[in-house]
């Protein structure tokens, strides 16, 4: 069943209208507004005189379509004359998101001989002679770099790095809002994984970690593993480790909710490129009683030929059964469904065929695999990307406490026991006392999660877990491969 779209701030318009000023002015407008299925925000007056008044009308709308079906219902009403109409989404972009300012003054000679030369020159000196000196004395301390090559934005695609500036202008912003991390956008012109690689190595030194944003698989993989051999600060992929996390925080608590336990539940994953890989990692991490991984070409299990080393790996350690049915058959008795794939996959039918108390992560964006208000029929928790939705599934629940405290631990590295510390930390968040099928995860607006987040992570990697003894089943995972076949997870950044 196809979604229909709600009116949102994101499609959010400002008209400036001028009508006759007669008593029933303002109420016609409104009216008109509601009637096109636009939600009035704000109405403020302008200007006026004896005959006319200038209004500016703010008004959430569903999408670009809608908003001129809008402005032309109001242009249609007798004695109104639409002058200019405001899209308040660009207007937040104009110039940009970000800027750069000094920490410092500046304000006499003194301040500046200090700041800069001759001065600057004494701490130039003693970086030289102690490198490590340089997360102290520089930006390095407090600064990540967001990188892309612009080949998977949002549920946008391939669009290069000019486009996809503006989402890693935002990432930045989400960084220093919530994680108080300075983040600058780097978008390379360049899709050649031995450039990218060479580029970010190159640029690193001045950089306390690396945020590699929206690089379709599989060369994210490959580019992610070489640059954490590389480098000596973390590289982190959001699209991947982010998802995981949050994916991971949310599970728990929806287990939480129906009283079962992840070693007891059979997983069906949509979706086995860079989010789902993760995802898929870190259940197996926890000990997930089974996973079926689905993906363009069906369900992975033992016996395909052609695959890749990363599904090759997960044929190999998922899908005990080898099931090899088609999505809608896996779900029947399954207990979790999670997907970071495309819209409108199934019904709330095939929601229906699920275990009793089954729980549905349903991701890709804008539109989910199953109507949310469909799922919620048949199963006890349902969660999306999405803002209007309750329990959203947002990676920025993550990245910037985990930065936050990568950077204040002056880690080397991002390991999978900080993942799992950032999941609890999440998911402990909300309290065993307040969860509930609508409350899995903390709202991203909320203080305490980046803090939690960041004390994890840092202890984690201060206190780093001894490493597990030899096992051949699925808790010892090797790396992901550098190979893998699908897009970079659909979730809003």
């Amino acid at each position: 069943m196809a979604i229909t779209r709600l009116p949102s701030a994101g499609f959010s318009i400002t008209i400036r209208i001028s009508v006759t000023a007669d008593a029933s002015a303002i109420g016609r407008l409104t009216t008109c507004v509601g009637e096109a299925g636009a939600i009035v925000t704000a109405l403020d007056v302008v200007d006026s005189d004896p005959t006319t008044v200038v209004v500016d009308l703010t008004c959430d709308t569903a999408d670009a379509n809608h908003a001129d079906q809008v402005v032309e219902a109001l242009t249609a009403l007798d004695g109104v004359d639409v002058r200019k109409v405001s899209d308040r989404t660009f207007l937040l972009h104009l110039g940009g998101k970000i800027e750069v300012s000094p920490k410092v003054a500046l304000r006499n000679r003194d301040e500046l001989s200090r700041a800069y030369t001759p001065g600057v020159a004494r701490v130039c000196l003693a970086i030289a002679e102690n490198p490590a000196d340089a997360r102290r004395l520089t930006i390095k301390r407090n600064t990540v770099a967001v990188v892309t090559d612009g080949s998977a934005v949002l549920g946008l695609g391939n669009i290069g790095p000019a486009a996809a500036l503006p989402v890693m202008e935002g990432k930045a912003a989400l960084f220093k809002r919530f994680g108080g991390v300075d983040a600058w956008p780097v978008v390379l012109d360049t899709q050649d994984p031995d450039e990218i690689v060479s580029i970010v190595r190159a640029i690193a030194p001045q950089y306390g970690g690396i945020n590699l944003e929206d690089i379709a698989a599989p060369r994210c993989f490959e580019i992610e593993n070489r640059l954490r051999e590389l480098l000596d600060i973390p590289v982190f992929h959001d699209d991947q480790h982010g998802t995981a996390i949050v994916v991971l925080a949310a599970l728990t608590n929806a287990l939480r909710v129906v009283g079962k336990k992840l070693t007891d539940v059979r997983v069906v994953v949509s979706g086995a490129g860079a989010a789902g890989t993760a995802i898929m990692k870190l259940l197996l991490r926890q000990g997930v009683g089974d996973i079926i991984a689905y993906d363009r070409q069906g369900p992975l299990h033992r016996g395909l030929d052609g695959l890749n080393s990363a599904w090759q790996w997960l044929a190999e350690n998922t899908n005990r059964d080898d099931f090899s049915g088609d999505l809608k058959a896996a779900l029947r008795g399954a207990d979790v469904f999670i997907g970071v794939s495309a819209p409108n996959l199934l019904t709330g039918d095939d929601i229906a065929t699920m275990a009793p108390d089954a729980i549905v992560f349903a991701l890709a964006n804008p539109d989910p695999e199953v109507d949310p208000r469909e799922a919620r029929r048949h199963a006890a928790v349902v969660a999306t990307g999405r803002s209007d939705q309750p329990n959203q599934i947002n990676n920025v629940l993550a990245f910037p406490g985990v930065f936050r405290g990568m950077l204040d631990a002056h880690a080397e590295e991002f390991t999978e026991e900080m993942a799992i510390a950032a999941a609890r930390a999440i998911a402990d968040v909300v309290g065993t006392d307040k969860i509930n099928r609508t409350v899995i995860v903390p709202s991203v607006f909320d203080s305490r999660v980046a803090p939690a987040v960041a004390a994890a992570v840092r202890a984690a990697a201060q206190h780093p877990a001894p490493p597990p003894a030899a096992d051949p089943g699925p808790a010892d995972l090797p790396e992901i491969a550098a190979e893998a076949a699908a897009p970079a997870s659909p979730l809003s950044s």
